[in-house]
């Protein structure tokens, strides 16, 4: 991967001047890049990662794994657009083993994920079936830890 992608993957705050320290070039240059790589699509948004559970958020994420009917001569793809148009949806993939797409729905109640899995995605026209995982603890996402070191300060005692 290009430098300059990986250092925006890795701190997307990194300003142009330090992006161009880093790199050896002017600033000009990288301002210059991240524009084509905007326009292009290469870069498709920048996002800060957020640990709900500390700011108490009542949402949950769930993925839920998807098999569909393929159609003859769009295979998966007029399936999985249809469901990423989803506005619930915020990712989809095709996937290998039992499933065919997976999709990731975060922000909503257990509720609304519910009422979203029963009314809107699995009436599709090609949806077979499909199961929801809800996510109940975040560990790591996308290479941020999110798990506090649990501290036992009770101390050592002897008899």
């Amino acid at each position: 991967m290009d430098k300059l992608l990986y250092l925006l993957e890795t701190n997307p705050r990194l300003t142009n001047a330090e992006l161009a320290v880093m790199l050896g070039v002017s600033e000009k240059d990288v301002e210059e890049q991240i524009r084509l790589y905007e326009q292009s699509g290469v870069i498709k948004g920048y996002r800060a990662i957020i640990d709900k559970e500390k700011v108490m958020a009542p949402e949950c994420t769930a993925l839920i794994e998807i098999k569909v009917q393929p159609k003859y001569g769009n295979g998966f793809d007029d399936v999985a657009e249809r469901i990423a148009n989803l506005e619930e949806v915020n990712s989809i993939y095709l996937i290998s083993g039992g499933y065919d797409l997976c999709c990731i729905v975060e922000n909503k109640s257990f509720e609304e994920i519910a009422m979203f899995v029963v009314k809107r995605l699995s009436p599709l026209e090609g949806v077979v079936s499909t199961t929801t995982n809800f996510i109940l603890k975040k560990y790591k996402e996308q290479g941020v830890s999110f798990s506090d070191k649990y501290v036992d300060d009770r101390g050592t005692y002897s008899l």
